[in-house]
């Protein structure tokens, strides 16, 4: 289980130090690579959010056949609750059973704010008990952070995630990546023009706008990035620009893929990714506070010393919030 043996491998790694870790952010098109038939894969992402539109995302990616990777953190919903709660949990497992994927986006959905001496981050969560409040976390802190979505997750449907994350807004440095690189875990990012604008103002980039640019810059290998619901727009996005831009996109003859099909992420995933074993059934309540233990003791050492995701560059994606 990923919660447990990586998050000790983390442990020795950060002690001895990093060498040779590439950065995995999805700065531009990736190579064109073969996704069951089609030369033409784009890859469609989404962050959780008040969940407003979920119904409406997947009725899209059902009646379109796709499938999408999904990043989870536990917020704050229409509902009253938390996008990770009991009153979403048969949803996600009802995604699990339709073939998508799904990875970590931190628990709380904390933001890195800065860099510390000795693998330390000024990081700040946006849900949970400590919202809003600036904290300082060790490497190990955001590692078991990153895993409190596993566990959760796996108690929600029994499967398993993807070993990558999406950082809270996009918004990292090569040290956070690294750290959570020593625990198992790969930075996805997205393109630019896989920025999708769901959360821009309505009134200054209405759909017509978004709709627009999105089918006239997007390219092969794009990592695309949507959310499930954004509190701040007036006009949803979904389905308004969702369906047209999956149909649009797929009369220039692009096909969709998930990220454990991507050509820079397909290695580490499938070295890091776990034989899925049995799990207690922890509760919301347990994931929240990260009550969980294993008597898992022995684990695999990461030599991160001979990793290579890709040679991308570490300059930042579009930050959103």
């Amino acid at each position: 289980m990923r919660v447990v043996s990586k998050r000790s491998a983390s442990q020795l790694l950060l002690s001895v130090g990093l060498s040779g870790v590439v950065t995995a952010w999805a700065i531009g098109p990736a190579p064109a690579v073969l996704v069951e038939g089609c030369d033409k894969p784009v890859y469609l992402t989404f962050d959780t959010g008040h969940m407003g539109v979920a119904p409406l995302v997947s009725e899209v990616l059902s009646r379109e056949n796709i499938r999408a990777t999904f990043f989870l953190a536990n917020e704050p919903t229409l509902t009253g609750g938390t996008s990770l709660d009991d009153v979403w949990a048969p949803w996600w497992e009802k995604m699990s059973g339709q073939g998508h994927s799904f990875a970590s986006h931190t628990f709380d959905h904390v933001y890195w704010l800065s860099d510390l001496p000795e693998n330390q981050f000024k990081v700040r969560p946006s849900s949970g008990p400590e919202a809003g409040k600036v904290q300082t976390w060790s490497a190990q802190k955001y590692c078991d952070e990153l895993a409190r979505v596993d566990v959760r997750f796996e108690q929600m449907t029994g499967r398993k995630t993807l070993p990558v994350f999406r950082a809270a807004g996009g918004k990292t440095s090569t040290d956070l990546i690294q750290a959570a690189a020593s625990c198992g875990y790969a930075h996805v990012g997205w393109s630019p023009a896989g920025f999708l604008g769901d959360e821009l103002s309505s009134a200054q980039y209405p759909n017509t706008v978004l709709l627009e640019r999105a089918l006239k810059n997007i390219r092969v290998g794009d990592i695309l990035m949507a959310h499930l619901g954004i509190w701040s727009r007036q006009d949803a996005w979904a389905p308004a620009v969702l369906g047209p831009l999956v149909a649009g996109l797929k009369q220039k003859g692009f096909c969709f893929a998930t990220i454990d099909q991507h050509p820079d992420y397909r290695d580490w995933i499938k070295k890091y990714a776990f034989t899925p074993q049995a799990l207690p059934q922890y509760s919301l309540e347990q994931a929240v506070q990260g009550n969980y233990t294993s008597e898992q003791e022995d684990v695999e050492l990461l030599d991160l010393s001979t990793e290579k995701l890709s040679d991308l560059s570490t300059e930042k994606n579009v930050q959103h919030e």
